[in-house]
């Protein structure tokens, strides 16, 4: 069964008082992650296994705003399709 994510926003409330996030850089990382990255495994045996990961060509990243209204690839693949349908054929020949 596919597990639902399930975007939470935290209110201030919620959040200990010795939580600071008032110098917090939003996407300080996006770049960096998006040409790939390094994992690092601690096995128990005491060895550590680095894995170099990235994102698969072809992989499209939404914004958090976009993403609330097009949760799944399903939902933006729809929309995209609509989209495409306006668009006459014409200038889709010229491309």
């Amino acid at each position: 069964m596919k597990k639902e994510h399930v975007n939470q926003v935290n209110n201030l409330e919620d959040i200990s008082p010795e939580y600071d996030f008032s110098q917090g850089i939003q996407g300080k990382h996006h770049a960096t992650y998006q040409e790939g990255y390094e994992v690092i495994i601690h096995k128990t045996d005491g060895t550590t296994e680095v894995r170099k990961l990235s994102l698969p060509e072809g992989t499209v990243v939404l914004e958090p705003d976009v993403r609330t209204y097009f949760p799944d690839s399903e939902s933006v693949n729809q929309a995209l399709r609509g989209l495409i349908a306006l668009v006459p054929s014409r200038v889709l020949k010229d491309s």
